[in-house]
């Protein structure tokens, strides 16, 4: 197999598809790669780099392509870059379906199979693929140094001999991917933030984080079954114009992140508010591609409005930081490659079973196949028929593992917000062992909308967090498992003072117990000793 990198021609992509040591495991697992000359150099690599990695430097751009059998790119390619490659090639890129599906009308002439990597599936399986997630990640953070190169003032509150300077107040709206890195990233430099979101299940993700989360009171508010905001009807919208109209006055920075997938951004932010925001504010809209959060954003460029406020709506901010965004889609394409090369090779086998290829398949020897079937995904519980659980659902003879876990009062089904993002094992997990840690049980913050708060500390793991709502629960337990022994402790009789257990003991439980508590492992952490 022949993978082709090119050098990308979009305005302004300093991006690369593949970084020499991207290129050097593809070529441990019996790859050839073609890169064309120069494509690095924007992420600040040379063709002296990736030859030492093995790869091929080619100049014609023309035989590059046509001798591709499956082409890497940041962007979409121009049509007669898909019109030079041979029938039956693969394509891996953004290829943005669901924007511009007529962009890929050459590719459907010239019978290619083409994979939009902005579709990969968020389930946990393809998390390692996720290049949405990857450059959300990045474009948060770049978000926030792009408004601090910008605003005149630190960041940072400090007392010094010529007076005292505040800290900067910052605004987020959004607390997806992209939400949390900007969340981190504007509290790590002294700032004080606030954020809002229309899934309340977040709140524990912004206070981990440092900032403080402003519901909207709704009936809309709910849970997010899809792990995305869904967008609100008009009583949450009317709702959330009068809480920004006060934040605005407030905040010195504010960044949108709002966006839904394949539809104009939703307008959040009217011109009436930014007027209303002091000189020398900052807005950053992340959503400018698509049309943009702020009235007044215009995509691409940074504008002053008539009051002194700064509207920024760059498109390109993952690709503002190109070396660490090529790293990273560089790895999530590896992974991608591992996963479509399952006998290590070299020999490309697409499986259109497999859901995570089935989902990125946009279009397949020259045959449309967008949009594909619904992925069943799902970030809120989902009812389960009662199952029985047995000592090997929850590690097994010679594995270590802390199961926390609720049951609700009718068919045992866990009671969780969404996952936390960047959990590694996902929901259940494979257990890994070596790893100690403990649970901490406290209160949630009053406007979750939850009653308790659960944290989990590991070495592994950082800091995670679930949240419960009391009145669901039937039971609230722990359990133990260390060398095949399985130690079990029903924590539902005081669930509003700090348990008195603070160790459980390795014994022997019998197995028609713990099938009765009727309970499904939700997290799996290798765990020692822990603390509720």
């Amino acid at each position: 197999m022949n993978i082709a990198v090119l050098n990308e021609t979009s305005d302004g992509e300093a991006r690369v598809a593949l970084m020499p040591d991207s290129v050097t495991k593809l070529v441990a697992a019996k790859a050839s790669v073609s890169i064309e000359s120069n494509a690095g150099l924007g992420a600040a690599r040379t063709d002296e780099d990736y030859a030492a990695a093995g790869a091929n430097i080619v100049a014609d751009r023309k035989a590059l392509l046509a001798d591709a059998d499956v082409l890497v790119c940041v962007s979409r390619p121009a049509d007669e870059d898909f019109q030079r490659m041979k029938q039956g090639a693969v394509v891996l890129g953004f290829l943005r379906p669901l924007d511009e599906p007529a962009k890929l009308t050459a590719a459907l002439e010239h019978s290619l199979t083409t994979f939009s990597m902005e579709l990969v599936p968020r389930i946990t399986r393809a998390q390692s693929m996720d290049v949405l997630s990857s450059m959300a990640n990045i474009a948060g953070y770049r978000a926030v140094i792009e408004a601090a190169h910008t605003f005149g003032r630190f960041f940072t509150g400090q007392v010094t001999a010529a007076g005292k300077v505040p800290p900067a107040k910052v605004l987020v709206v959004g607390a997806g991917v992209a939400g949390l890195a900007a969340i981190g990233s504007a509290g790590a430099l002294g700032a004080i933030v606030k954020a809002t979101d229309p899934r309340p299940e977040v709140a524990d993700q912004i206070s981990s984080l440092g900032g403080e989360y402003v519901s909207i009171t709704s009936p809309e508010v709910e849970v997010s079954t899809t792990g995305y905001a869904k967008e609100m009807g008009e009583d949450y919208k009317a709702r959330e114009a009068e809480l920004y109209a006060q934040l605005c006055r407030e905040v010195d920075i504010i960044i949108t992140t709002a966006l839904i997938p394949g539809r104009p951004a939703p307008r959040i932010i009217t011109g009436d508010m930014v007027a209303s925001m002091k000189p020398g504010s900052v807005v950053v809209d992340m959503a400018a591609q698509n049309g943009g959060n702020v009235e007044g954003t215009v995509a691409g460029q940074k504008i002053v409005t008539s009051n002194g406020v700064t509207i920024i709506g760059y498109t390109d901010l993952a690709g503002r930081l190109a070396a660490q965004a090529s790293q990273l889609y560089g790895t999530n394409l590896v992974n991608l490659m591992k996963l479509m090369t399952p006998a290590k090779d070299g020999q490309l086998v697409l499986d259109f079973d497999d859901v995570v290829q089935r989902s990125m398949t946009v279009v397949r020897d020259g045959e449309k196949t967008w949009p594909p079937p619904p992925v069943a995904v799902s970030a809120a519980p989902v009812a389960q028929p009662s199952a029985e659980v047995t000592p090997k659902d929850v590690g097994g003879p010679g594995k270590d593992a802390l199961v926390f876990g609720v049951t609700d009062k009718s068919a045992g089904t866990p009671i969780l917000s969404a996952p936390v993002p960047g959990f590694p094992y996902g929901i259940p997990s494979a257990n890994v062992s070596g790893q100690g840690g403990f649970c901490t049980l406290e209160a949630a913050p009053a406007s979750s909308g939850y009653d308790y708060l659960v944290r989990f500390f590991g070495r592994a793991t950082g800091n995670l967090a679930v949240t419960v709502r009391v009145r669901d629960v039937e039971q609230l337990f722990c359990t133990s498992v260390a060398g095949g022994q399985i130690t079990y402790a029903d924590l539902t009789q005081n669930p509003r003072n700090p348990f008195p257990i603070s160790r459980i003991h390795a014994g022997q439980i019998r197995d028609e117990a713990f099938r009765r508590s009727r309970a499904e492992a939700i997290y799996k952490l290798p765990c020692d000793i822990f603390t509720v």
